[in-house]
């Protein structure tokens, strides 16, 4: 676990590109310090430092633990809030962070001198439930809030992972809050000082799963937009070169009779994964304006024909029905014969409210143009491709 979050904390660091996104740095604060955190669960680590401080493993975990906790919000106040006000919470948080880690480290260094005195060690307690707990329902309030009003899907999954990893860290932060009233009143609930040895049974899996359980999801859930926006603009970059190539045959057609829907005289032969967005909106609008061109020519009894040949059920059939009527009014407009009635407008085209939707219908269209629908007779009829 150590090992991969300091690889993740790197990769944040140093290998996001420049410029660097908004919330990094506190991203890989936020790693590292768990990182360190669990690197002190690890008895190679463990019998190292303890070899110089004796027990004070312990103290770098919760350290570790609460500067992670600073960090998480420092992440979320700099992509939820306005600069100036996220700084002010930020900087906020880091005093009391500093505050409540020397005053630790303080107890922790008089405790030792006082042969692990149980009173200073609950006092040591106090200090980490009191920060930690309110870090963590902050942050779990922040990550319930955003997660409703977020739009990407990605964002909402991870803060929702995030929150249920709060969940678990408070468990944790209860766990603790029961050793420091045992410590106080002498119950002896919780042995002291115990060595774990499953992370299954108690009290273990309140003081070492339940943390590792907070420490996967909330890391995951911050990190998983970061992951998969990336794999989501290269698929969608995918389906725009892939949709730019197959409107190019009813394009051509319609550029072809009527050039001057051409917006301009670029190369539609250069590399299409260079500004392939602007390739594409501009086909789809040069393609809806050649359309829109053809309606003198758009022929009433074509598209009753083509509707008893195709059918209008579904988004297919009224594909095919526009693309045998954009056929049949290319070949009216090249011999300058104009349409007796004209054709209503598809109502499928006219539902289309952006530009995604614009052209997964043109799509249907190109491809019942290419490879359903044949010529169409001089007496209306289109043929079907194959038939």
């Amino acid at each position: 676990m150590a090992c991969l979050l300091a690889a993740a904390a790197g990769y944040w660091v140093f290998g996001r590109g420049t410029p660097r996104p908004t919330g990094t740095w506190a991203m890989g604060a936020l790693l590292g310090s768990f990182a360190l955190a669990f690197a002190s669960y690890a008895p190679w680590f463990e019998n190292a430092v303890e070899a110089l401080v004796p027990h004070v493993a312990r103290l770098l975990s919760n350290c570790a633990s609460l500067a992670a906790a600073t960090a998480v919000l420092a992440v979320s106040f700099q992509l939820n809030l306005d600069p100036e006000q996220a700084r002010r919470r930020v900087r906020l948080r880091l005093v009391l962070f500093t505050t409540s880690a020397f005053g630790m480290t303080a107890l922790f260094a008089y405790e030792q001198m006082t042969h692990r005195s149980p009173q200073v060690y609950a006092l040591y307690l106090l200090l980490f439930i009191s920060y930690l707990g309110f870090a963590i329902v902050d942050f779990l309030r922040q990550a319930v809030r955003q997660s409703k009003s977020t739009r990407r899907t990605s964002v909402r999954l991870g803060l929702r992972m995030a929150a249920a990893g709060c969940a678990f860290a408070l468990v944790y932060s209860a766990y603790k809050l029961t050793v420091l009233i045992s410590l106080g009143l002498g119950f002896h609930l919780v042995p002291d000082h115990s060595e774990c040895t499953s992370l299954v049974v108690a009290p273990c899996v309140f003081s070492v799963t339940s943390p590792a359980l907070a420490v996967l999801l909330i890391c995951l859930g911050l990190t998983v937009p970061a992951v998969v926006y990336p794999i989501s603009q290269a698929r969608r970059r995918r389906w725009e070169v892939q949709s730019f190539e197959a409107l190019g045959s009813l394009w051509l057609d319609l550029s072809a009779a009527m050039p001057q829907i051409v917006l301009s005289s670029a190369d539609f032969a250069e590399d299409t994964t260079k500004d392939v967005d602007f390739l594409l909106q501009r086909r789809v609008i040069e393609i809806s304006d050649g359309i829109l061109a053809l309606r003198p020519y758009r022929s009433r009894r074509v598209q009753e024909m083509a509707q008893e040949t195709f059918g209008v059920g579904t988004e297919e059939g009224a594909a095919a029905v526009e693309a045998a009527v954009v056929k049949a009014a290319l070949a009216s407009s090249k011999a300058g014969r104009y349409a007796d009635e004209i054709a209503l407008p598809s109502a499928d085209a006219a539902s289309r409210t952006d530009l995604r939707a614009d052209t997964q219908w043109l799509l249907r269209v190109a491809e019942a143009y290419t490879n359903r629908v044949g010529r169409v007779a001089d007496d209306g009829q289109p043929e079907r491709i194959g038939a």
